[in-house]
Parts: structure tokens; C-alpha cells; sequence
């Protein structure tokens, strides 16, 4: 990790990384998200720039969103209740 000049540490950002301008980013993100990263960019202070952005790109490559598409619903049972299987004891 390296230091911000605010003191506040930051994790280093990997030179190999696909989103290297805040236009990649941007453009990696949802349209409904697009506003949030628009929004927090104009009030982000400078000191705190490579964090914000640090996190905004975790956040656009987590790969959750493509887990959810892949299997999205794959073993689970809906409508099913814990007790369903007990049986009577009355």
C-alpha cells in the first residue's frame, strides 16, 4: 500500500488493470450507477481521489453481477419452509 499526502493509505493501482481513465470506469458502470460516480467524483477532495476511485473500480470488475447472471437461481427451492418436512406430532 502506498500513501496518499493526507497520510491515508491506499492499495496501489496495477498498472495491468483494464479501467485506466475515469472515462473507463465510467463507462463500465450501470446507467443508474453512472449518477452515484458522477455525484461522489464532483465532491470527492483531491487527497481522496485514488481511493474513491480505487473503490468505484472494485466495484465495476467484483464479477458478482456476471455470477448472478450465470447461475442465477441454480439449487435453490423457493416457497420451500424449514418445517414443511416435520411431520405432525399432533
Amino acid at each position: 500500500m502506498t500513501t496518499a499526502p493526507s497520510g491515508v493509505p491506499h492499495p496501489p493501482c496495477p498498472s495491468t488493470h483494464p479501467l485506466r481513465t475515469i472515462r473507463d470506469i465510467r463507462e463500465s458502470l450501470p446507467e443508474d450507477q453512472r449518477r452515484h460516480f458522477d455525484a461522489e467524483l464532483a465532491d470527492t477532495e483531491l487527497e481522496a481521489l485514488p481511493e474513491m476511485l480505487h473503490r468505484w473500480v472494485t466495484l465495476s470488475n467484483d464479477g458478482f453481477e456476471e455470477f448472478l447472471l450465470s447461475q442465477p437461481f441454480e439449487g435453490l427451492e423457493f416457497g420451500a419452509r424449514s418445517y414443511d418436512a416435520q411431520t405432525d406430532a399432533e
